[in-house]
């Protein structure tokens, strides 16, 4: 069993981003310049974003940080995506979810120039995806078929069973696995709540995407000898142990699971950083579309 270690390889990452971006500084260009608007006080959000904040700062990228109130109007927010979409400036920026109840996430996702899109959700970029054209990949999905691909697991003619058909993950993932490219190639399954025969099938994957959010969904007898498992969960459960009262789960049980694993990502340290490293490609992307 080899743990795909998400950590080492989004420092690899970065490493390489950052030679770019001083590549790029020594000829006279434009540092690339990412905004991330946090609207409310959602403790995950926070921390998730300012992560991204010093992500920026590691490897030389301009960061631009937009509080807003938790009341903000829906209309007040389309401004605000409308000022950063018009401001030369910056390359790209996401808009941090969830959003508060009274503001229709879709609505401001719609409104963001798709050029700028680097959190990939437009559904322009979901649809250049989808046809296998150039576009910004969500960052979660973008990061799993980076750590495939470093670690140079074989994908092609393989049953990929995704569990859970989210937008951000799930959806794109499968398609993603699906594609004529490596890693792809992949005969794949979505499944959700209403798949009738799940056990059945993910005993028959040779890799499973799990992205439910249920801690410890997945159990060893679900699961067959060598397969690869990427766990996108990140629940947090109460820990009192811990400093910060909590711990984090992934969707599939790991002592379990783990030994009849060929390849397996832990939670936390698996597929996480690989999401925040994601987004930085594709800003340096965004960035080079305007050289």
């Amino acid at each position: 069993m080899i743990i795909l270690d998400g950590k080492k390889t989004s420092q690899e990452m970065r490493n390489e981003i950052a030679k770019e971006v001083e590549t790029i500084v020594k000829k006279g260009g434009k540092i690339p310049h990412l905004a991330a608007v946090l609207v409310g006080n959602n403790g995950a959000s926070i921390t998730y974003v300012n992560a991204k904040v010093r992500d920026c700062e590691e490897v030389g990228f301009k960061s631009t940080l937009v509080k807003l109130s938790e009341t903000i109007s829906e209309k007040e927010l389309l401004e605000e995506v409308a000022k950063l979409n018009a401001d030369e400036d910056i390359d790209g920026f996401i808009v941090q979810l969830p959003l508060p109840k009274h503001i229709d996430d879709q609505k401001v996702i719609m409104a963001i120039d798709p050029k700028k899109d680097v959190d990939g959700f437009h559904p322009q970029n979901l649809g250049r995806m989808a046809l296998n054209l150039p576009s910004y990949l969500p960052a979660t999905p973008m990061g799993i078929m980076d750590l495939l691909d470093r670690y140079n697991i074989e994908t092609g003619g393989k049953h990929c069973v995704v569990v859970g058909r989210s937008h951000i993950v799930g959806l794109p993932a499968s398609i993603l696995m699906g594609r004529n490219h490596y890693p792809g190639n992949a005969t794949v399954t979505l499944t959700h709540s209403r798949t009738t025969n799940l056990k059945e099938l993910l005993r028959d994957a040779d890799i499973i995407i799990a992205a439910l959010g249920k801690p410890d969904f997945i159990t060893a007898d679900m699961v067959k000898d060598g397969v690869v498992v990427i766990d996108v969960g990140t629940t947090r459960v109460v820990d009192k142990s811990k400093k910060s009262g909590y711990k984090l789960k992934g969707d599939v049980d790991f002592e379990g699971v783990s030994p009849k694993a060929s390849y397996i990502t832990p939670v936390p340290g698996g597929v996480g950083p690989m999401t925040r490293v994601s987004l930085l490609k594709n800003t340096l992307m965004a960035a080079r579309n305007k050289m």
